[in-house]
């Protein structure tokens, strides 16, 4: 089992930044995929950005060149730091691990852009 547990959400100014964190306990040198997704009112989950263990990266069109996804050597934390924020980017952001098998969702954090 692996648990996630998001932070670093708030109420940001559009152009401001953000970095969010995503601290992971119990199975996670099983993860072979961490990644952050959203979700804004009335529209589906999506990807934002994603980061494997060999430490390839993939982004979000919308995100490109805005957002960096890293994690620590100890691969326990991934961080998302998100510049030039748009109020588009309003949503709830959620860490996600998978191991191959399973999938596993943090609780989420809420990020508000302000025009």
């Amino acid at each position: 089992q692996v648990q996630l547990v998001e932070s670093g959400g708030g109420l940001v100014q559009a152009g401001g930044s953000l970095r969010l964190s995503c601290a992971a306990s119990g199975s996670i040198f099983s993860l072979n995929v961490m990644g952050w997704y959203r979700q804004a009112p009335g529209k589906q989950r999506e990807l934002v950005a994603a980061i494997t263990s060999g430490g390839s990266t993939n982004y979000a069109d919308s995100v490109k060149g805005r957002f960096t996804i890293s994690r620590n050597n100890a691969k326990t934390t991934v961080f998302l730091q998100m510049n030039s924020l748009k109020p588009e980017d309003t949503a709830v952001y959620y860490c996600r691990g998978d191991d191959g098998l399973f999938e596993f969702w943090g609780q989420g954090t809420q990020v508000t852009v302000s025009s």
